[in-house]
């Protein structure tokens, strides 16, 4: 005997499959023209959340399709990196990723979260019947003639599987070297570092905060057909025109550390590896640099100063180190002031205590800026938001960055066992601003706010 309840949630169960297969897996199944025309429209959160709400309350069998992509087409449209569907304990919950910020799109029920949720798999090459376990998959759409591809994963939670799906969109990877926020000192320093055919340049900062960008900007700026660059990368974010992409796979074994040494064996001019995690990889990657190659890698420190002692704990020779690195930049990504709707006001007294003792401070250590440091602030920006933000107030980001040069005075230090301070203040007198100088700077032009540089950098009144 079968119970009416049983057999319920099996004819439930065939409904979804049956729907979820209509869609052929790994390819979004709608015309390139219907979703770049949805894109030109959902052009804020709020549009999105209008064309959702809308398709939500269709009764037809298709509603769930047109819902990912309104999702998808919106997502590309507002440059969202993420698309989170997170259930709660009576509700489904969407959130956007928008400039390194979950922001919140709509609440929906869970009879279209299970629809979605197979749609997603079934598109994804992943198991429908799995849901009590990770999964991990991909599948590609194309807008404006460009191959988007969407990382997807799924992890049980106390009320249903959470999923996110990472948008791998080209146009993120489009800023070339020239157009990085960087300063024109740096710059110049950059610019003879990555035209140098050996040594290690490194960029340090949290997740998420553009290191692979900017590696990608250097490998873009520096490629020629004379040259061979091979990358090793956990996964490959974007696909490079004229570069030699690798994927490490930990599970085959083809780890940072063996992928690096293969890349070696395939006679490189150029190598960038996506992350130093351990002491052999960073052996690796260092003596590479010191047998005539050019090396590009990221660590996970807070700052530039901190890439060295980073390399000693991980068993690297000290004199090695002041041979083989070139270059450290730190990095962080702030969000843009909306062009359309920030606001110009006076700094209240913490903000512009703490703006003084920076321009003051970048005076005493004569930090190169490219011109004169204001001896004062009398106005600086601050957010508003409208729809062309979707009342953030902020739209876009840019880095702010600072760097420690391999200089006489810097490779004398690191022989003594130095800390991250003792190596900051003998590069001073390379005259690089650090990160809250540079944000300081950009503040004063406007470009951000001191609300959004004191989230990403940390300012205080105590900065010195």
């Amino acid at each position: 005997m079968v119970s009416n309840g049983s057999l319920e949630r099996a004819w439930s169960r065939y409904r979804e499959v049956s729907f979820a297969t209509e869609t052929k897996s790994g390819i979004l199944d709608i015309s390139q023209e219907g979703l770049e025309e949805m894109a030109s429209s959902l052009t804020s959160v709020q549009k999105i959340k209008e064309v959702v709400g809308k398709t939500l309350k269709e009764s037809k069998s298709h509603k769930v399709s047109k819902m990912l992509e309104i999702i998808l087409a919106g997502a590309v449209a507002n440059d969202a990196s993420d698309i989170h569907v997170e259930p709660e304990e009576k509700r489904i919950r969407l959130r956007l990723r928008l400039d390194g910020m979950l922001e919140d799109v709509i609440f929906f029920d869970y009879d279209t979260y299970n629809l979605l949720t197979s749609r997603i798999k079934l598109l994804s090459q992943l198991k429908l019947n799995i849901k009590d376990s990770s999964q991990d998959g991909r599948f590609s759409i194309k807008i404006a003639g460009a191959d988007i591809e969407v990382r997807v994963s799924l992890v049980p939670g106390a009320y249903g599987e959470s999923i996110v799906l990472r948008v791998l969109n080209p146009k993120a990877i489009g800023i070339d070297f020239e157009s990085l926020s960087i300063s024109p000192h740096l710059m110049k320093i950059l610019k003879q570092e990555i035209a140098k055919p050996n040594g290690i340049i490194l960029t340090t900062g949290p997740t998420g905060s553009g290191k692979t960008t900017t590696l990608y900007s250097f490998l873009q700026k520096i490629y020629t057909p004379g040259i061979k660059i091979i990358t090793v990368e956990d996964p490959i974010e974007y696909h490079l025109p004229g570069i030699t992409q690798t994927q490490t796979d930990e599970r085959s074994g083809y780890t940072f550390s063996e992928g690096l040494r293969s890349a070696l064996r395939q006679d490189p001019d150029v190598i960038m590896v996506g992350e130093i995690r351990d002491g052999e990889t960073a052996k690796t990657a260092i003596n590479a640099a010191l047998t005539g190659h050019l090396v590009f890698s990221t660590l996970h420190t807070n700052n530039a100063a901190g890439a060295i002692p980073r390399l000693i704990d991980l068993g690297i020779n000290p004199k090695i180190i002041s041979s083989a690195l070139s270059i450290a930049i730190a990095q962080r990504l702030v969000r843009k002031l909306c062009e359309y709707c920030k606001k110009e006001k006076a700094p209240n007294e913490k903000e512009k205590e703490i703006i003084l003792k920076t321009l003051e401070r970048m005076k005493k250590e004569k930090v190169d800026t490219g011109n004169k440091i204001p001896d004062g602030v009398s106005k600086i920006f601050e957010a508003v938001g409208c729809p062309k933000c979707s009342l953030t107030g902020y739209k876009g980001r840019l880095g702010v960055y600072e760097a420690v040069m391999m200089d006489e005075a810097v490779e004398k230090i690191i022989n003594q066992n130095p800390s991250e301070r003792e190596i900051k203040k003998s590069a001073l007198p390379q005259g690089i601003p650090d990160l809250a100088e540079d944000g300081i700077l950009k503040v004063l032009e406007g470009i951000t706010s001191m609300d959004e540089l004191s989230r990403v950098v940390g300012l205080s009144e105590g900065e010195n």
